[in-house]
């Protein structure tokens, strides 16, 4: 099994995919699993994922992807429209204090009390800063990560996109009625000929990008 740094070293961005391999569902639900257990500031969980693989599915959401990132779509064997909630109710967040109060993280009432209002407070304080939706984006990306390193350390290859018409796939997804936006895709499957593959990874040096404060 290769380390996380070894996954590091060896993933890339994969441009096209043999369309002719597909990945199980066995491995499909293992990665919606890793989505689902992504961490989130405060736990507040603020995401919603459309899974595609047919023939039907890809042509419902091709009309958001520009002509460079049509490939992509096409050959993939599954994609994920990462999606971020742009409001949550009163009664979310109660739901959501009740499913940990469910899953056992509570175990005195004062502390499920204390912990839920907080949660409610920090949603209501970035709504009154005006910048809701972009933190809930940002917890987005955390499930973006995870897929990208979950895919690899199972042998499968995978896609981040941002290049696609956002208004144009929240239309197509009806999320705007759902209060979600769409954040991004991930398209995944196994690599066909690839000169991505061959180029030698390029990152800059550590000393240029981190720096001491001790």
């Amino acid at each position: 099994m290769q380390s996380f740094l070894e996954i590091s070293k060896n993933r890339y961005t994969t441009k096209h995919y043999d369309q002719d391999k597909k990945i199980s569902q066995k491995d499909i639900d293992i990665l919606l699993e890793i989505a689902r257990l992504t961490p989130s500031a405060v736990n507040i969980q603020p995401w919603h994922f459309y899974v595609g693989s047919t023939q039907k599915a890809k042509d419902l959401i091709l009309p958001a992807i520009p002509d460079f990132n049509i490939p992509r779509i096409r050959d993939c064997s599954h994609f994920i429209v990462l999606c971020s909630k742009t409001k949550i109710s009163k009664e979310d967040y109660e739901a959501l204090t009740e499913k940990e109060d469910k899953d056992g993280r509570f175990g005195d009432p004062k502390l499920k009390e204390a912990i839920g209002s907080h949660r409610m407070e920090f949603g209501q304080m970035h709504e009154k800063l005006g910048d809701f939706s972009h933190w809930t984006a940002k917890q987005v990306y955390l499930v973006m990560a995870a897929l990208l390193y979950g895919a690899a350390s199972m042998g499968i290859d995978s896609t981040p996109i941002e290049g696609m018409d956002f208004a144009k796939a929240d239309e197509i997804l009806g999320l705007k009625d759902k209060n979600l936006q769409s954040v991004g895709i991930v398209t995944l499957g196994y690599r066909k000929d690839d000169s991505n593959a061959l180029r030698p990874k390029s990152r800059l040096a550590k000393e240029t990008i981190i720096s001491s404060l001790d």
